[in-house]
């Protein structure tokens, strides 16, 4: 499922779904959690993209599993040259970011459901959960769009580079 579509690997398809909708994921949450008066407009947006976020960047991780074991099977890697070393620290960015992504997600959504929009004349409130949920996101958020960065690096300087 994870290996082709029509004959083109899955994989540099598919990464482009978990490079646009981690960092989305990071800035909704950063602005849901930091500005009160956005949450009105973004709560369930906030919704969406922590379930979209960590579904894309598991597509992502699994399609690229896929396609390192085709290249191997097909005998177009060395199993013992440099180039599997430079794989090995892309899958451990992805890994990363996968985790990443999965706890963003679910800081996310945990305040996607304790934190509420404010109604119109209502002060904002910010009790002790807000304030670590938030604090949370900023870490989760910063965190997740670092390894999405890190691994996509990887990744592309491997395949530009010819390595």
């Amino acid at each position: 499922m994870f290996e082709e579509f029509q004959g083109v690997p899955v994989h540099p398809l598919l990464v482009h779904a978990a490079v646009v909708f981690v960092p989305l994921l990071g800035l909704v949450s950063l602005l849901y959690a930091l500005l009160p008066f956005s949450r009105q407009h973004l709560r369930w947006v906030l919704f969406a993209l922590s379930l979209i976020g960590p579904v894309s960047a598991t597509f992502a991780r699994l399609s690229g599993l896929a396609f390192f074991d085709r290249m191997k099977k097909a005998g177009k890697i060395n199993p013992a040259g440099e180039f599997v070393k430079q794989v090995n620290a892309h899958q451990h960015f992805g890994t990363m970011t996968l985790i990443a992504t999965i706890v963003l997600g679910v800081v996310g959504l945990l305040l996607w459901w304790f934190v509420r929009p404010r109604g119109g004349g209502e002060r904002a409130k910010f009790d002790f959960l807000s304030i670590v949920l938030s604090v949370v996101t900023v870490v989760a958020a910063g965190v997740a769009v670092y390894y999405v960065v890190r691994t996509g690096d990887s990744g592309s300087k491997m395949v530009w580079t010819g390595q």
